[in-house]
């Protein structure tokens, strides 16, 4: 796919004039309507819920609680465990059944759920709920729920430990370290933030009790794990799921997973014999919604007298929140801390040492990069801090540190299989585009209207793609047209355009004769999973662009019947099959209309994983009477391997970049410490970037293809979050070095910049 080819998003018509289907346009016969009663404190034992009255109110069809979600012999919502930790221990999940049992662990847990003809008659009858709570003491940071007497969160875990994970060599870390001409530590913090999608969380439930299935209408990034989940939940088979999820209002992870609210409208619609559907509140979106990050990154970097990184040692403390989230274990071990531990430098000698801790609040989950971001940010500030040490530039360091292009493919010390990449490019390109020799230049100037200007740069890589199967399949129907069926379902990456797009260009026909069904109800049984990890492209479009090169292979055998010749003198030109010296030829479009289901395809690849990396630098300026601070310039050079449409890889990365930014500025999702009330539950309180904050930026292409995958693709939907938080980070630092400030946790808000410049100024003073 070509930008040439380029004329815009087939979607973009639907979505941009109203057309859009989101679950709150999903209706279903005999709909009833739901309201979630929430937990208004964050730990306590519930010794009484009495329904009685809100069970008389108006239009009130059923409530249920807890006790009906266990009574119901579902088992608990699961966790990614298929790793062991410390010792060979397993992930401890405590079981989580859709509404609060016994005890509430955080602010919005749902505790009973009230169907009624309408909702606001749901709402009415939820306000007549009492229920008797028996307060318990409060842990909001992983720190306080890690001390000796803390209480325990679930009965059945110890010392609110979830997991201890380790990778690495321990022995040659401290070896190496210990040999260190120098050690530079870091310790910073990844504060929790929310995913916030437009579409707020929703769902439309029914139950057929003569088949004994159900039906389900949700924003989700994957209706096949959705589908697994609810099986492995019920114990019903999967064929008894059928999930509907048409245009999704983002997703970044957090769309990726069975809610517990989604249980409980099962339960509702089958206890009611009645459809049920909830439409989540912004509100209900920032408290219940599965929230990001929430890490405390320790780092230690041991350097040769050169300059040379010889260890790296990394500690990090992770609140999962009150329960596991399916994917919050995976992101903080094996996903990206480990597969990228050595991200873009040559370091042998590595040891990670992962605990996560149970707390009272929102448990946290993937959110765009997912644990990438993190990893980044780490490095990117230990090797400022070792430029400091040492007396060496920051860019001379990373020089003589990267790995070289000739080691990819390589093996790391954490057993990850880099696939391709070219760092030293990456960082000579993104210096002459953002004119790092020209700074001081423009630092000097900044200074003289009284700002304070900063530039920093990060390298990153980062894991996309991902290990298994992944299947498709094309359908030949009337008029020659295509149906591509994909369990791929888009939440703004562009699949409508872009899918068919891959397959035009191999079949040589108008990509507008080819349709993508994805989430589709018609769709056949298919391994694979959703649109996640930057893997759309790696998994889906491949298996896509492998099913269109077999329907070739199959034409021409059928070419081969309509010409009278051997199939072997057949060769497929742009769309045509001719015979070779001859004028004998026959276009596919008119096989694909003439034999139609004998060109059907069903395809099943092998995946995996691809590394992108990238190099970006940011420039910053600040008011130090304000703490105001402005982003001037950002440089992207990234390695997203083959690109098949340059404007939504542009795309990704500037949402991507946008989120990263909003993190670094001002995101944060905050809670009381002494009671668990959140305090940034609505856009009264919680931050989030606007087009004014978003600077002028650079895009630069630096492919090297993947040889992991067909399309030589490696992901982009992560890299823009993954490069901007070090970046910025690192820019804002440099900037604040100028005034002494040499501590400051993100988000750099202006109140938080002015703090540090005041407080320093104060220290200076009064020495």
């Amino acid at each position: 796919m070509s930008d040439q080819k380029f004329t815009g998003r087939r979607e973009d018509v639907r979505l941009v004039t109203g057309h859009g289907r989101y679950t709150a346009d999903v209706n279903m016969d005999k709909q009833a309507a739901a309201f979630f009663l929430r937990s208004d404190r964050a730990h306590a034992k519930i010794r009484n819920i009495e329904t009685a009255k809100a069970r008389a109110a108006p239009g009130v069809i059923d409530i249920v609680t807890g006790a009906d979600m266990a009574a119901a012999g579902w088992k608990g919502l699961p966790a990614m465990a298929f790793f062991k930790g410390v010792g060979g221990s397993s992930l401890n999940v405590p079981p989580r059944l859709g509404l609060a049992r016994e005890r509430v662990r955080f602010v919005g847990e749902p505790v009973a759920v009230i169907v009624a003809e309408t909702e606001h008659m749901a709402q009415d009858a939820a306000e007549l709920i009492e229920v008797d709570y028996e307060d318990l003491p409060v842990l909001v940071e992983a720190a306080d729920a890690s001390t000796e007497n803390a209480v325990r969160i679930h009965d059945e875990v110890a010392g609110n430990l979830a997991f201890e994970y380790e990778y690495g060599n321990r022995e040659a870390a401290d070896a190496a370290m210990a040999a260190a001409a120098h050690v530079v530590r870091v310790k910073v913090r990844a504060q929790r933030i929310a995913g916030n999608p437009m579409e707020p969380k929703s769902a439309v439930a029914s139950y057929d009790a003569t088949s004994d299935a159900f039906e389900l209408a949700v924003p989700t990034q994957g209706i096949s794990d959705i589908k697994n989940t609810l099986a492995a939940i019920t114990g019903l088979p999967v064929e008894r799921f059928r999930i509907r999820s048409s245009d999704v209002g983002g997703g970044f992870g957090i769309r990726n997973e069975v809610y517990p609210e989604f249980l409980a409208l099962l339960l509702a619609a089958k206890r009611s014999a009645r459809a049920v559907k909830w439409t989540g509140t912004r509100g209900e979106t920032l408290s219940g919604d599965h929230h990001a990050r929430a890490a405390d990154l320790s780092g230690e970097l041991g350097l040769d007298r050169d300059g040379r990184f010889v260890a790296l040692r990394v500690e990090w403390l992770v609140n999962l929140g009150a329960f596991c989230s399916n994917a919050g274990p995976l992101i903080n071990t094996v996903a990206a801390p480990t597969s990228s531990a050595i991200s873009l430098y040559n370091v042998t000698a590595v040891h990670g040492r992962h605990k996560l801790m149970f707390t009272n609040t929102t448990p946290t989950t993937a959110y765009r990069g997912a644990g990438r971001p993190n990893v980044a940010y780490l490095w990117e500030r230990l090797v400022e801090e070792a430029a400091i040490v040492t007396g060496i530039d920051a860019i001379e360091l990373r020089r003589r540190n990267v790995l070289r292009k000739d080691m990819f493919p390589m093996k790391t010390p954490t057993n990850s299989n880099y696939d391709s990449a070219d760092p030293a490019r990456l960082l000579k390109t993104a210096l002459q585009a953002a004119d790092w020799k020209g700074f001081g230049k423009r630092q000097r100037e900044s200074k003289r209207r009284g700002k304070l200007r900063g530039i920093g740069l990060a390298l990153f890589l980062e894991p996309s793609g991902g290990m298994g199967k992944e299947q498709v399949e094309i359908r030949i129907e009337s008029g020659g047209k295509l149906a591509m069926y994909s369990n791929a379902g888009p939440s703004g990456q562009g699949h409508e355009t872009v899918f068919p797009a891959i397959v035009a260009d191999v079949l040589g026909i108008p990509a507008d004769n080819i349709e993508l069904r994805y989430n589709d109800a018609a769709s056949p049984k298919m391994l694979g999973t959703g649109s996640f990890g930057s893997r759309s492209l790696i998994s889906h479009g491949a298996a896509l662009q492998t099913a269109a090169k077999e329907i070739v292979e199959k034409g021409k055998k059928l070419a081969a019947s309509e010409l009278e010749v051997a199939p072997g003198d057949v060769v497929f030109e742009t769309g045509t099959y001719k015979v070779a010296g001859t004028d004998l030829a026959i276009g596919l479009q008119t096989l694909l209309e003439r034999k139609g289901s004998e060109l059907d395809t069903n395809t099943t690849i092998d995946l995996a994983s691809a590394f992108p990396s990238g190099a970006h630098i940011a420039e910053v300026e600040i008011d130090p009477d304000t703490g105001e601070l402005a982003v001037l310039n950002y440089i992207a050079a990234d390695d997203c391997g083959t690109i098949y449409s340059h404007k939504l890889v542009e795309g990704q990365l500037h949402g991507g970049l946008m989120q990263g930014l909003g993190q670094v500025i001002g995101e944060h999702i905050a809670y009381d410490h002494d009671t668990g009330q959140l305090l940034s539950g609505s856009f009264m309180d919680y931050f989030m970037p606007r087009a004014a904050h978003l600077p002028p930026i650079t895009l630069i292409d630096c492919a090297v293809p993947s040889p992991a995958n067909v399309l030589g693709a490696k992901g982009a939907g992560e890299a823009g979050a993954t490069g901007s938080v070090p970046a910025l980070a690192n820019a804002v630092m440099n900037a604040l070095a100028a005034v002494g400030v040499r501590q400051l946790e993100m988000p750099y808000s202006p109140d938080r910049i002015w703090g540090a410049i005041h407080d320093q100024a104060t220290a200076k003073a009064a020495e």
